[in-house]
C-alpha cells in the first residue's frame, strides 16, 4: 500500500452537497483518500464553509483578477499540481483545453441526467418537457466536449406524474451522493478498464 493517501481536489461553485458526500465517505473510511484542496470561483460558495468546518484548505480564486481564462487556469494548474484526481462538484465554469490536457484522464464530473441525454443546464426542466419516464445522474470523465466524456457510473431515477423540476432534482441528488463517491473509489482502486468510450469494472483476477 502507498504511504501517501490519494489526493483529491474538489472544484465548487455552490452549496457543495456532493462535496459533503465525498467528505463523509472519507471520514467513514469508505474512501482511501484525502481532499487536499477545495477550490471555488465564487467567493460566498457554501461549499467553502463546508471545507473549512472539516479542516480542509478551501480557496476562492477570483476569475475577475485575471485578464483571461488561460491565465486563470494557469493559476489553477499551479494550485493543483500535486493532485491525483480533480472532482467537479457543481463547478460552473467550462474548463479550457490547457487545463484538461494538464490533468488528462484525471478530471471527473457529476451531471444530473442520464448522459448523453440532456447535457448542459436546466436539465430537469428539459427532461419534464420531453416527457421522458426516467432521468438520473452520471459520473463521467471530463474532456473538451461539455458533458461528453466517457461514462463511469449512472443511476436511474423514475419520473413521477406529480414531479416538478424541484422534486425530481431532489431525488436525483440523493443518487448523486451515492454514485459520486463510488466512482472515486473505483478510480482510487484502479478498478476500471477502458475500451473506446466504454468504461467497465475490472474482472476479478485482472
Amino acid at each position: 500500500m502507498p504511504s501517501e493517501k490519494f489526493k483529491l481536489a474538489v472544484l465548487v461553485s455552490g452549496r457543495g452537497s456532493n462535496l459533503q458526500a465525498i467528505i463523509d465517505s472519507i471520514e467513514k473510511n469508505n474512501l482511501a483518500a484525502e481532499i487536499s484542496l477545495i477550490l471555488s470561483n465564487v467567493p460566498d460558495a457554501y461549499a467553502l464553509e463546508r471545507g473549512k468546518k472539516h479542516g480542509i484548505e478551501s480557496v476562492f480564486l477570483d476569475p475577475k483578477s485575471f485578464s483571461n481564462r488561460d491565465d486563470y487556469e494557469k493559476q489553477m494548474i499551479e494550485l493543483l499540481r500535486s493532485i491525483d484526481l480533480v472532482c467537479l462538484a457543481g463547478f460552473m465554469r467550462i474548463l479550457g483545453k490547457k487545463f484538461i490536457e494538464a490533468f488528462s484522464g484525471k478530471i471527473i464530473n457529476i451531471h444530473p441526467s442520464l448522459l448523453p441525454a440532456f447535457p448542459g443546464l436546466n436539465v430537469q426542466e428539459k427532461a419534464l418537457e420531453h416527457g421522458v419516464k426516467f432521468s438520473g445522474c452520471t459520473v463521467h470523465f471530463v474532456n473538451e466536449e461539455v458533458d461528453g466524456g466517457a461514462i463511469i457510473l449512472q443511476a436511474a431515477v423514475p419520473i413521477l406524474d406529480e414531479d416538478d423540476a424541484q422534486s425530481l432534482s431532489r431525488r436525483i441528488l440523493e443518487q448523486e451522493h451515492i454514485i459520486y463517491p463510488e466512482a472515486i473509489r473505483l478510480i482510487i482502486e484502479d478498478n476500471l478498464e477502458f475500451s473506446g468510450r466504454r468504461v467497465t469494472r475490472k474482472t476479478r483476477g485482472n
